[in-house]
């Protein structure tokens, strides 16, 4: 079963970077106070726990601001920026820690020199490892079989990928004429029939296969060597895109690729685990937010006429049909004409509606839709059933995501901002199906987190 991409080379990198924030502050307790008073400081006032709080705070912002996401960080003045904007988040945080708490402070120059030397490593260091992981000769080096498009697809999304730590060496295809050509970048470096012989000479790590099962196409036993032999790693296609995106491709998906998918025997202990879990997390969440439900009510009541809560119909697990309960966020007469996909510049929106949208607010209510088991905190987005209709006729696969409770928030949500068309429900159900087949509490943990990171950024609303 493919995991979420926070493997062991993101765990090293948070380790390192840990050890080079602590140290920061431990040496600027050095450079500020001298040798003996700042062992005093760190031995005997509990200076070394203090350093460990800032240092969390610090591997936090990183977080926050997308520092462990290999993808994003192509651009080394964004990496710089970004860096920086971290860093200063972090220590206004601290300094809010220190004005409530003023006995976890080292003191006003440590901070300071602590801060800066903090800054030049960071920088330095993250450099450093953006120079490595683009480098041409470091990498998980891949060998394509096959030229279509689904192998040119792989191509592209790995090389979009370069800092992930992957390197297309090239294309091999059955075709003598296509030999020498250049497909995307990668030019197709060989025959299948010649594939033994071309991974020892490019030293390939892991193949990819991107053909057709027809009879005669596939190599079937040279890939067979390679794979008893334990030096190749070898993928279909729809499995590697799905480790490299954290989605499914329609495309290239088949119905046994699911069916096949091994399952834990302890599917359903999970499952219960997870659904007193979300209820718990509901429970919580409705308590805390209590007291921002009774102002939004009230800006409601006082911007617009009509009702503080709707309630619409929904699709929910199994294809049941049940009423999803918000804060209204549009005009009465919104959809007098029937139903339409909303859009960033939707004019029947009202001003507070706007606002409640931008920051989540407006499904507060929905923690009564999970406590009632209609939904989950996390699964994929429940849609309207005019729409279900609708995109069922035009989307393969589409009906497979109701196999499991609708959520709040999901994968989806927090990967590909608000959909407002077919073609962006298409590309939501990919990762739909991908936290379907791969659902387990690490990656409800991890979805948590980054919905906490797009509620604080006001990413994706509508």
């Amino acid at each position: 079963m493919n995991r979420p991409r926070f493997n062991v080379r993101t765990l090293l990198l948070v380790v390192a970077e840990a050890a080079l924030l602590y140290g920061s502050v431990v040496a600027a307790a050095y450079i500020r106070l001298g040798i003996e008073d700042a062992r005093v400081e760190l031995f005997l006032k509990y200076g070394l726990h203090k350093a460990v709080i800032a240092t969390i705070f610090c591997l936090s912002a990183f977080y926050l601001y997308d520092l462990y996401d290999f993808v994003v960080m192509h651009n080394r003045r964004e990496l710089v920026l970004r860096l920086i904007q971290a860093l200063g988040f972090a220590w206004v945080a601290l300094a809010g820690v220190f004005y409530v708490a003023p006995e976890l402070m080292i003191g006003r120059g440590v901070t300071l020199i602590s801060s800066l030397l903090a800054l030049m490593l960071m920088v330095c260091w993250r450099i450093s490892i953006h120079w490595l992981m683009g480098h041409p000769s470091l990498g998980e080096r891949i060998l394509i079989i096959g030229s279509g498009d689904n192998a040119i697809e792989i191509a592209r999304e790995a090389l979009e990928r370069r800092d992930a730590g992957y390197r297309i060496i090239g294309f091999v295809d059955n075709k003598p004429e296509l030999v020498g050509q250049s497909l995307f970048n990668p030019r197709v470096i060989g025959l299948t029939t010649d594939l033994e012989e071309i991974v020892r000479r490019e030293k390939v790590d892991r193949v990819v296969v991107a053909l057709g099962e027809q009879r005669g196409q596939l190599p079937m036993q040279q890939l067979l060597d390679l794979s008893l032999s334990g030096d190749v790693a070898i993928d279909d296609c729809a499995s590697f895109f799905e480790k490299l995106t954290g989605r499914v491709h329609l495309e290239m998906m088949r119905p046994s690729w699911l069916i096949f998918t091994p399952r834990k025997r302890k599917a359903r202990i999970s499952g219960f685990v997870r659904a007193v879990s979300h209820r718990g997390l509901a429970l919580v969440g409705a308590v805390v937010s209590l007291p921002i439900a009774i102002i939004t009510a009230i800006l409601i009541k006082l911007d617009s006429p009509g009702p503080v809560l709707y309630s619409q119909e929904r699709v929910g697990k199994n294809d049941r049909v049940f009423k999803v309960l918000k804060f209204r966020s549009m005009r009465t007469d919104a959809e007098k004409n029937g139903p339409v996909w909303a859009n960033s510049a939707d004019n029947r929106v009202t001003r507070v509606g706007r606002i409640i949208r931008k920051i989540r607010v407006d499904e507060i209510p929905q923690f009564w839709n999970i406590l009632k088991g209609e939904m989950s905190f996390i699964g994929p987005r429940p849609e309207r059933p005019h729409f279900v209709a609708q995109l069922a006729d035009e989307i393969p696969y589409y009906e497979q995501r109701h196999l499991v409770a609708p959520g709040l928030t999901g994968w989806a949500q927090i990967k590909y901002p608000y959909g407002s068309s077919i073609e962006d429900a298409r590309q939501k159900l990919q990762y739909d199906l991908y936290y379907i087949k791969n659902q387990t509490l690490l990656l409800d943990a991890m979805i948590l987190f980054e919905t906490v990171k797009t509620i604080l950024f006001g990413r994706g609303a509508r």
